[in-house]
């Protein structure tokens, strides 16, 4: 939760009075009076500004190697959340800063010779030397001490009671202290540069140049009345590919110019220092060490196509200033800023990575029609969605939705999709979730209930768990199989009742082998822990155990591979029997099939290990083999792994690949899911963190993808499939928390059309329950 500091008075200089119920007495050691501020930028000053404003008896000090109006870039976009807290904390200063505002609503969209405008978006810019400008007088009135030109003591810790490290993304604090704070700087793929033209924008512009050379595009944005910022960005093989790399500066602004004439109008750009760079994401494990603390891009940094740099600085200046005078010590005080701000930090950042890995990759969507690239623009980081932004421009979505075949009143969500011969009638996917609540592999009433509760809950397709093809091909003693008649018996059961009681709703299989990581407790018992007894033996592509206390299982001969195949063959023949819809193979998650596809897992020396194509055989015969005996007009799908999450190990690039090959072969669409394949794998979890992967492999391999993985909601299910990422969205946790996810998605959505149909018993559920009145008389005098 934000802390603002409020209701502080003006008065003479110097005067101030803090709000805290606890204000901390001025001869408390733990109050850091004596204050060093390295870095003049604008986290460093605010944070300077307000520590000073909140005790007038603060002797606080900023150095600054630089001039004062030495800065990068030209102009500053700040949000109105952030304006709320600086409008809070300092009247002042926020009083300054509306004075010379520029402020827009609309974003617009140049792709191959067509503008869209989508409006209702509300920014606020101003010049960051102007920004610098107000921060050093106000710092001035109040008391801080400014030292320009001056590189700051390296005894300041030894000599303050608190260091604010605020020198910026190549902080030489973070790096002397680098054992401490562990800084990871990720270095991305594309180049770019801070301009300026002497025109302002009417709107905010992303504008793509079609190259000989490759994609380039333009942001651009005003700042003042006369001026506007202007970066230009590419992939570095693009940049280099167009003769960059030999270019001056001003020969670079040229021909940048020249690439961008129609947008800025003939106008010529112009620099302030402005070199090409790449972007760097730095992440700290820790923030502060002693009485030092990092603030602003030393401790963190985010792409600026989502303009949070100068943003999350003022944010943390903010928060360090509110809990310096809400704890009672240093050490509490710095432990609750960094509690305070990771979340926040993190969850930006998670957005600024999805906005930067989608300009980079930017040729991919080209062949998207205008519009629907736009709302795919527009909607990238996942912060701006559909339901966002249908109440920012309800037109301008509309029409994205008309383009993409939506009838009149239909959210994405609920339109049909065709696999081969079955056609889902929406999008949702009831995601494989093992239940491990078999005996002897054979699913019992729980399975009915379970499944059918979803399939009655309006999802268009609803899938098994991971079930298995032999008996030691099970990863847990309660999973399902398919290896026996009586399993199959027990299987049809359940499709039957979906069939009969569900209509609409298809029922899909998922196959699978756990490979090496078998034999092991009910997830609720200890995930992946040895069974105590009752053991049986592992196979897998090579002799590696999953974890250093796991069985090593053994690497599987030529003729077990011939075996293996055939107990896929056979099982996808029950399935057919059973009367599933839709089978899927499971390649993902380090079960067998995904042991030969990582590089991590299979050191096979044999003709099934070594390059990509040798790791894909098997799991390509494997699919051969289901296919041959899957009926022709069922779709067969594959889940894979689209990254291991570990070094060394299966990339996003190998994954396209991947996906290819099994297309090639006629997989009806790649489920993708990523990591489980190896334990020391680190995944960069976030809200629908795998999409990305799925939306690489539908742009690249050309072939229809299912996306899972932190899907919550209908919002982002509308979101993922009219911008294209996705043909199909598998949700698991939101079906446990309520089996009835999509006849309620369609309820708060008022859609009530052909993609769902709420079964006749529960018709009379099909309204939210009222929670109370909410026509009370509003009051009309203010006494």
């Amino acid at each position: 939760m934000e802390r603002t500091i409020v209701n502080v008075p003006e008065g003479a200089r110097g005067t101030a009075r803090s709000t805290t119920t606890n204000p901390h007495p001025h001869n408390d050691p733990s109050h850091p009076l004596r204050v060093a501020v390295i870095g003049g930028g604008p986290g460093g000053l605010y944070a300077a500004a307000l520590l000073k404003r909140l005790d007038p008896s603060r002797d606080i000090t900023v150095w600054e190697r630089n001039a004062p109006d030495d800065t990068f870039g030209f102009g500053v976009v700040l949000s109105d959340e952030t304006l709320g807290g600086i409008e809070h904390a300092d009247p002042q200063v926020y009083e300054a800063l509306q004075r010379d505002f520029i402020r827009w609503d609309d974003i617009d969209i140049t792709h191959r010779n067509t503008r869209h405008t989508s409006g209702g978006h509300g920014f606020a810019a101003l010049g960051r030397k102007r920004l610098l400008e107000i921060l050093h007088t106000r710092c001035r009135d109040l008391g801080v001490a400014l030292r320009f030109h001056t590189e700051a003591p390296k005894d300041l810790p030894g000599t303050h009671d608190l260091v604010i490290a605020a020198d910026g993304i190549h902080s030489t604090t973070r790096e002397t202290y680098a054992d401490v704070f562990h800084p990871r700087v990720t270095t991305h793929h594309c180049r770019y540069i801070w301009l300026a033209t002497d025109f302002p924008f009417d709107s905010f512009r992303f504008d793509i140049a079609e190259t000989e050379h490759g994609v380039m595009q333009l942001h651009g944005y005003p700042y003042a009345p006369d001026a506007s910022t202007v970066i230009i960005e590419m992939r570095e093989e693009v940049w280099q590919r167009a003769g960059f790399d030999a270019l001056d500066e001003t020969e670079s602004i040229e021909r940048c110019g020249k690439i961008f004439a129609e947008t800025l109008r003939g106008r010529p750009l112009r620099s302030n220092n402005s070199a090409w760079t790449t972007f760097r994401t730095v992440v700290n494990d820790r923030w502060s060490h002693g009485n030092l603390v990092l603030l602003g891009d030393a401790a963190h940094t985010a792409h600026f196509s989502i303009g949070s740099g100068t943003k999350l600085a003022v944010e943390d200046a903010l928060a360090l200033a509110a809990c310096l005078e809400e704890r009672d010590s240093l050490e509490e005080a710095l432990a609750a800023y960094e509690e305070e701000r990771r979340p926040v930090v993190s969850s930006t950042q998670r957005a600024a990575r999805a906005s930067l890995e989608w300009f980079e990759n930017l040729g991919l969507y080209l062949d998207q029609p205008p519009r629907q690239f736009a709302f795919n623009l527009l909607t990238r980081s996942r912060r701006v969605t559909h339901d966002n932004l249908r109440l920012r421009d309800p037109d301008f979505t509309e029409a994205v939705e008309r383009e993409f075949g939506c009838p009149p009143g239909t959210p994405p969500m609920f339109t049909p999709f065709r696999l081969r011969g079955l056609t889902l009638r929406n999008r949702v996917v009831v995601s494989p979730m093992d239940m491990y609540s078999a005996a002897d592999g054979v699913p019992g009433d729980f399975h009915l209930v379970h499944l059918g509760a979803r399939a009655l809950g309006g999802a268009g397709l609803v899938m098994t768990e991971m079930v298995c093809v032999s008996e030691e091909g099970r990863i847990t003693p309660g999973c399902a199989g398919l290896y026996t008649g009586r399993q199959a018996e027990a299987w049809r059961r359940i499709t039957d009742f979906v069939h009969a009681q569900a209509p609409g709703t298809a029922i899909g299989v998922q196959l699978g082998h756990s490979g090496r990581k078998g034999s092991t407790k009910l997830m609720w018992e200890g995930m992946d822990e040895p069974l105590q007894d009752g053991n049986w033996p592992l196979v897998a592509a090579s002799a590696l155990p999953y974890k250093p206390y796991s069985q090593t299982p053994r690497a599987l001969s030529r003729a077990q591979l011939t075996d293996i195949r055939e107990q896929f063959t056979a099982a996808a023949g029950r399935a057919a029997r059973a009367g599933f819809d839709l089978l899927e193979l499971h390649c993902a998650h380090g079960y067998l099939l995904s042991g030969f596809l990582s590089p991590l897992t299979n050191r096979r020396t044999d003709a099934y290990g070594g390059s990509p194509e040798k790791r894909l055989r098997f799991p390509l015969e494997v699919f051969d083999a289901v296919r041959n005996v899957w009926p022709g007009e069922r779709p067969l799908t594959v889940r894979i792994s689209a990254t291991d999450w570990a070094e060394g190990g299966t990339t996003a690039e190998d994954a396209v690949e991947i996906a290819r090959a099994f297309a090639a072969h006629g997989a009806d669409a790649i489920d993708v899911s990523t990591g489980q394949v190896v334990a020391d794998e680190r995944p960069e979890y976030g809200r629908s963190y795998q999409t990305p992967f799925a939306d690489r492999i539908r742009r690249a391999a050309g072939v229809p993808v299912i996306a899972v993985g932190a899907i919550s909601s209908w919002d982002d299910v509308n979101s993922l499939i009219l911008a294209g990422r996705t043909d199909l969205c598998a949700l698991a946790r939101p079906h446990l928390y309520d089996p009835h996810w999509t006849l309620h998605a369609a309820a708060e959505q008022g859609y009530t059309g052909p993609g769902v149909d709420w079964p006749a018993p529960y018709r009379a559920g099909s309204r939210r329950p009222q929670t109370g009145r909410t026509d009370a008389p509003k009051p009309r005098l203010t006494i």
